[in-house]
């Protein structure tokens, strides 16, 4: 969903259809009679991803095909922060989608709802847009011991060579 941050006030940025222009009118910190600030979806995506990953009960952030290319992307030593995550981003508001697996036992609602009001806030906080929608996906459910059986089923590395 990358949009750029060009769209006069009051038109649709793409995507999903959702009007992220400014609807009030009002003044904001990044249209000034001095100029304007525009911000990358790349940003908006990267701190929306981090403030998902800060909620209790977030085991991980994406589906299962972008996790396993962010496992790959760990490995050689870069990390996606947005994994998971798409934005829209116009030129006084955003929204965002975010894919996540819940640990068992939590509460999805409740988690769902932790992770929307923490990506509001620190996009809000750190940026100066308003967010107009965030949507939670929970596509798995993370069950302790998972891991330790996946991890014995691959195949380990030598530790010399």
């Amino acid at each position: 969903m990358s949009q750029t941050s060009s769209n006069p006030p009051g038109q649709q940025s793409g995507g999903a259809g959702r009007d992220v222009s400014q609807r009030s009118g009002g003044p904001s910190a990044l249209v000034t009679e001095h100029g304007r600030t525009s911000i990358a979806d790349g940003v908006v995506a990267k701190i929306a991803g981090i403030a998902t990953r800060e909620v209790d009960g977030v085991y991980a952030v994406g589906g299962g095909t972008a996790r396993a290319m962010g496992a790959v992307r760990e490995r050689v030593g870069a990390k996606t922060h947005a994994q998971g995550v798409s934005v829209e981003v116009g030129e006084r508001q955003a929204a965002a989608d975010i894919d996540v697996v819940v640990e068992y036992g939590m509460a999805i609602a409740d988690v769902a709802e932790g992770v929307r009001r923490n990506v509001m806030s620190s996009i809000q906080r750190m940026t100066g847009l308003e967010v107009t929608e965030v949507n939670v996906h929970v596509g798995d459910i993370h069950i302790p011991g998972d891991d330790e059986e996946a991890a014995a089923d691959e195949p380990q590395e030598a530790r010399v060579r």
